[in-house]
């Protein structure tokens, strides 16, 4: 082992794994996030994925022969009543999530569901979900897998062991096409619950609750569908005097038209006593690409550069189901809960609310 892959070792990059990884997981949705992320994450990780249902079969059977899933339904409700699989998976639009969470719970061999961010296209849908698992006595884990990120796991080691001081200042630089889902189309939104939903959730990650968020938003001038939200710019105010500012700019001047392209995703830590400073190398997918951080501190006085061979897209996606797995045999409630992620959502709803009423939005104390 290299001094560089050492030290990106002692900063956690990695998930905790179960002890037990053979526990049967049923899976719903056989889009892209399911195929070419969540699968192919689980393989690697050694977990078992048992059977998989969509909304068409044939979509379903054809993931299903590409990743060994023996087990295909017709249907999701078929698959929920499977009393063999007490752990599900669920990669489905959000305006449906919430429909096939109310069947899951009246499943009682259901002890663990893991849900796609956003978790509903609001707050209100949001705590209905949680409600529903938390009544049913199944453990919610929800997808927000960018905390699952090598370097954004590093920077939370690094601020956790207090390396980096107080912090004074953070940001977020976004210059980024994204591929938009079909789905979105009938949303009416983009950016802010898909893309910036990460962005505003890592901050949270990294630093608790802000109380406060200001939002601005412009549609991007790509996109045909009718949207609220393209472009989003936002600042995040902490009560310790904290700052966060995040630049979602999904438009990223005309590289699509003929201009050449300045594309990537940048990240930036200042505390009193060190800063950290990244990449994430997701906009280079399918390209293998390893998010960076580089750190320094008064103590050291230069820059350390750890690296590693790991990557967002898809490695990261086993973390969020290696915490609902270890939650499970521990009786621990997760990190990525449904619990905490309203605090995320509710963020998410004040960015709206902000941009539309062009005003601050205090963040609420309790949910």
């Amino acid at each position: 082992m290299t001094q560089r892959e050492s030290n990106a070792a002692d900063l956690g990059i990695d998930p905790v794994m179960p002890k037990d990884r053979e526990v049967p997981i049923g899976c719903i949705g056989a889009g892209f996030i399911m195929d070419d992320c969540q699968l192919v994450a689980y393989r690697a990780a050694g977990f078992q994925p048992a059977a998989i249902a969509s909304r068409r079969r044939e979509q379903a059977a054809s993931v299903a022969e590409r990743h060994g899933i023996s087990k295909v339904f017709d249907n999701p409700s078929e698959l929920l009543a499977d009393s063999s699989i007490p752990v599900i998976d669920i990669a489905v639009p959000p305006d449906v999530q919430l429909e096939i969470i109310r069947e899951a719970v009246r499943h009682p061999h259901i002890r663990g569901i893991l849900v796609q961010k956003p978790i509903a296209g609001c707050l209100a849908k949001a705590k209905q979900i949680v409600d529903l698992c938390r009544d049913a006595g199944i453990t919610l884990c929800v997808n927000q897998n960018m905390r699952y990120d090598q370097s954004v796991r590093a920077c939370k080691t690094l601020l956790a062991q207090g390396q980096l001081g107080e912090p004074v200042l953070a940001t977020i630089d976004m210059r980024a096409i994204p591929h938009w889902m079909p789905w979105q189309q009938r949303q009416g939104w983009m950016t802010c619950r898909i893309m910036s939903i990460h962005h505003l959730d890592a901050m949270r990650y990294w630093f608790g609750d802000p109380i406060r968020v200001f939002a601005s938003f412009r549609t991007d001038p790509r996109t045909t569908f009718s949207h609220v939200d393209g472009i989003g710019l936002y600042i995040l105010e902490y009560a310790n005097g904290l700052r966060c500012q995040i630049c979602d700019d999904v438009w990223a001047g005309p590289a699509r038209e003929g201009a050449a392209e300045d594309l990537g995703i940048t990240w930036r830590v200042e505390g009193t006593k060190g800063m950290a400073r990244g990449t994430i190398g997701w906009p280079k997918y399918p390209l293998r690409s390893p998010s960076t951080i580089d750190w320094t501190t008064t103590d050291i006085g230069r820059w350390e550069q750890p690296r590693w061979d790991q990557v967002w897209f898809p490695d990261a996606f086993a973390g969020p189901m290696a915490e609902l797995l270890v939650a499970l045999e521990t009786g621990i409630e997760p990190n990525l809960s449904g619990r905490d992620n309203l605090r995320t959502m509710a963020l998410v709803d004040a960015c709206y609310e902000s941009a539309k009423t062009h005003r601050a939005i205090e963040l609420p104390t309790t949910l």
